[in-house]
């Protein structure tokens, strides 16, 4: 029975931001590989400060939110970076 109060929580919102940013890496930056969590976007992603720009960019627009310098700063995974939308988006909502 899945009804309200059931305790199948369904897709994790981390999953799903995950898929977005995978969707962002293909289409915006040219990624083709498989994104994982433990990804370094400079190092794994080989992601410039240019690209890195690009991303956060497209990364507000995908999910309204907004990036400053100290979110973006403490970010280096990509699970950094699904961790601060996460943030943002509860901030938000």
């Amino acid at each position: 029975m899945n009804g309200p109060g059931s305790s199948d929580p369904g897709p994790r919102e981390g999953d799903a931001i995950l898929e977005g940013l995978a969707e962002i890496a293909r289409d915006e930056l040219g990624f083709s590989g498989p994104l994982h969590p433990e990804q370094n976007l400079v190092r794994d992603l080989e992601l410039d400060s240019i690209r890195l720009l690009t991303l956060a960019m497209a990364v507000e627009d995908r999910f309204r939110i907004c990036l400053d310098e100290d979110d973006e700063a403490g970010i280096d995974t990509v699970s950094d970076l699904v961790s601060i939308v996460e943030s943002k988006l509860a901030e938000s909502g």
